[in-house]
């Protein structure tokens, strides 16, 4: 049986007309998937693995707070 294909049972105007994206937003807002360069899937191949790789970075780098915003003053050369 090809998979692309429905069961000779069931009719397609039985099924109704399906909404494209449905679920789209209430999927994507409960995950946080990520897309990886081809070379770093590559380095770290299970999500343990960049999930280990990432959390001992995180050890080596200073806690610090960033908020993304400027202090509304240019910096000035002195």
């Amino acid at each position: 049986m090809d998979n692309d294909e429905i069961r000779s049972e069931y009719k397609r105007e039985d099924l109704g007309k399906g909404v494209r994206g449905k679920y789209f937003a209430r999927f994507t807002k409960g995950t946080n998937l990520v897309l990886l360069d081809d070379r770093v899937a590559k380095a770290f191949p299970t999500a343990e693995d960049v999930n280990a790789a990432l959390l001992g970075l995180l050890d080596l780098v200073p806690k610090t707070r960033i908020t993304g915003r400027s202090s509304g003053r240019a910096k000035t050369r002195r």
